[in-house]
């Protein structure tokens, strides 16, 4: 599961009112124009993510708490943080509904992006099982169902009506077989001459963010992505504390034993 939590995205705790219990999850889309950009930048499903948040909170009319979802799920398969485990939705169109289900949406729309990714599939499924362990029961429904609306849009529906399964080569998929991670490429792809080689690109720094955010050191405020920053070098070296190095073996760049143990996939 690749979450990015609240408190990576700069928000503060919800204020929504809490619920322990539900009788499953409901599946929402935006029912809006959603800009196909989000399939190639993944910055633009954190900022999207944002903006529906703000949209909500400066809804006067519906007097919303906070965002008003428990999660969305991004094209990249993030699971992005709303109002988190055990909190109320605002989703559902009236107050029985929202007490019934909690509710995660996909960032598809109505038009442009309104295809889900298996990718982003996988990640609906991520926040379904997250809730089915801290309150939900075992119901997977969509905004349509019991609420007159035609969220969450077609596609998302249909994947919905077939039982929401997990697609095949997402996290959590059944394919059956082994894992391959990536083999440490050595001290010096991190550096440039004695200096972290910010700036450099490599599609194995997303994967090794992503893993960083998984095993709950990621310090990233936007991404992880292809580019290395200060927020992966923050991450790794976070990573290596927790690994239970500390001083200068705790310091950038990566060495050998923490990476073989962050298990970076091979994409």
């Amino acid at each position: 599961m690749k979450l990015v939590t609240r408190a990576q995205l700069g928000w503060p705790a919800s204020a929504a009112p809490a619920q322990s219990t539900a009788r499953g999850v409901k599946v929402h889309y935006e029912g809006a124009p959603v800009s196909t950009k989000l399939l190639t930048d993944h910055d633009a499903c954190i900022a999207e993510w944002k903006a529906i948040r703000k949209s909500h909170l400066a809804n006067k009319v519906e007097n919303y708490s906070d965002v008003a979802y428990n999660y969305a799920a991004c094209p990249h398969g993030y699971l992005l943080e709303g109002r988190g485990l055990r909190k109320r939705t605002g989703a559902n169109g009236n107050q029985a509904l929202n007490q019934a289900h909690y509710a995660i949406v996909g960032l598809v729309g109505s038009s442009g992006l309104t295809e889900p990714t298996d990718a982003m599939l996988g990640a609906i499924r991520d926040g379904i099982d997250l809730l089915r362990r801290n309150g939900a029961g075992n119901e997977i429904k969509g905004h349509r169902d019991g609420y007159a609306t035609i969220c969450p849009g077609g596609p998302l529906y249909a994947w919905v009506r077939k039982g929401a399964p997990r697609p095949g080569g997402t996290t959590g998929g059944g394919s059956g077989s082994k894992p391959s991670y990536e083999p440490f490429p050595g001290a010096s792809f991190f550096m440039s001459g004695s200096k972290p080689a910010l700036g450099r690109k490599s599609r194995i720094f997303t994967a090794m963010g992503e893993r960083l955010v998984a095993v709950g050191c990621g310090r990233y405020k936007v991404g992880p992505g292809p580019t290395l920053g200060q927020a992966d070098v923050d991450s790794y070296e976070a990573w290596q504390r927790k690994c239970g190095f500390s001083g200068a073996d705790a310091k950038w760049p990566p060495g050998p034993a923490s990476w073989d143990r962050l298990k970076v996939p091979n994409v």
